[in-house]
């Protein structure tokens, strides 16, 4: 399914705090009836109020924990620039092309607009956040995200499950089995 087909899908509409998202845009939709509550977003980064917290949804997608923690972690040290009115004119294309390509998708930085095949970027980022996850102790986090970026995603990890097993329920099979492995490995 495509979820950007969804209502209220892709990314949220840029609000600049809190009061301009409850009271403004969040009270006027619910009253449409189109949506009761934040669970009816779709937005690939939306607000979770009852921790005062964003979620990014892309840590909802990886096959286990380890790879989410991981995702989650490389995130939050990315510590970019608040983001701008103008960073959304090429969100929608970085979007499509990290769907449609995966880490080999070629992505447009929003304020920079240099153009970067995302695995590229991914293993910039990564060898710039060593000294901090050398400072934390979290070196094997940036080694595994390096190694996803070097060998594959778990959409690519399931395509190729899908083609071994020639079935569905091969893949879902799988995936089930990946995400039940407590282990620390990246497949």
């Amino acid at each position: 399914m495509d979820l950007l087909a969804l209502p209220l899908s892709g990314r949220a509409p840029f609000l600049l705090n809190w009061d301009e998202f409850a009271n403004g845009y969040f009270s006027k939709i619910k009253k449409t009836g189109v949506v009761k509550s934040m669970k009816d977003f779709y937005w690939d980064i939306r607000p979770k109020p009852e921790y005062g917290t964003i979620e990014l949804r892309v840590c909802d997608t990886p096959l286990n924990v380890v790879r989410a923690a991981a995702l989650a972690a490389y995130l939050l040290e990315r510590r970019e620039a608040a983001p701008g009115e103008d960073d959304y004119l090429v969100y929608n294309y970085n979007r499509f092309q990290a769907c449609r390509f995966g880490f080999d998708g070629v992505t447009v930085h929003s304020k920079t607009y240099q153009n970067s095949i995302l695995r590229e970027d991914i293993l910039a980022t990564l060898n710039r956040l060593k000294p901090h996850a050398e400072t934390l102790d979290a070196q094997a986090a940036l080694t595994h995200l390096g190694e996803v970026a070097r060998t594959g995603n778990d959409a690519q990890y399931l395509r190729q499950q899908y083609h071994e097993s020639g079935s569905p329920e091969g893949m879902v099979h799988s995936a089930i089995h990946m995400f039940r492995d407590r282990r620390r490995r990246t497949r």
